[in-house]
């Protein structure tokens, strides 16, 4: 529902690039678009004329929904989120650029799936590492798109080894 909604605004669009494709089209650049985490999708889609997007749908190709997030920034104005480490912070929706909401594959993403859910499941506070303080910026941007409270945020310092590697169970630490 809630990526109907944004569909409806005409803040996303379909995606309809490979992991392949977005990296040989980033390479070919002179100045790849930099977020914190290294290149950003350039908008390759973003560009599609409307008739282009439904023969692209109605032909079943495999698809992404991205956040247009410069269209999402306009329909918002400007925003901040308060970190209890971190203080105030400005949104940046350009941030991560146009990021993926939803697959067509595997449905909801990561960063519309979040919002939705501590929303749904009334979270008033969210704790989690400095190394997702970037995506809070496109959390911030949902919530105000949907309408959705805005928890308390606290950001901590990533826990690292003697050697300064981070400790996560996605490391095998």
């Amino acid at each position: 529902a809630a990526l109907d909604e944004l569909k409806l605004r005409g803040l996303v669009y379909p995606c309809f690039c490979t992991r392949g494709e977005i990296q040989s089209e980033l390479a070919a650049m002179a100045a790849a678009p930099q977020g914190p985490e290294g290149p950003i999708y350039p908008g390759t889609c973003r560009k599609l004329s409307a008739a282009d997007q439904l023969e692209k749908l109605a032909a079943g190709l495999p698809h992404a929904w991205r956040l247009d997030a410069a269209k999402a920034a306009a329909a918002t104005g400007p925003l901040a989120f308060h970190d209890l480490r971190h203080g105030t912070i400005p949104v940046n929706p350009a941030l991560l650029g146009d990021v993926v909401l939803a697959r067509k594959d595997i449905g909801p993403a990561y960063h519309l799936a979040v919002v939705v859910d501590d929303a749904f499941q009334q979270i008033t506070h969210v704790t989690r590492g400095e190394d997702l303080l970037a995506s809070t910026h496109v959390h911030r941007l949902l919530q105000a798109l949907l309408d959705l409270p805005e928890p308390v945020y606290l950001h901590h310092a990533l826990v690292l080894d003697e050697h300064g590697k981070r400790l996560a169970k996605r490391c095998d630490s």
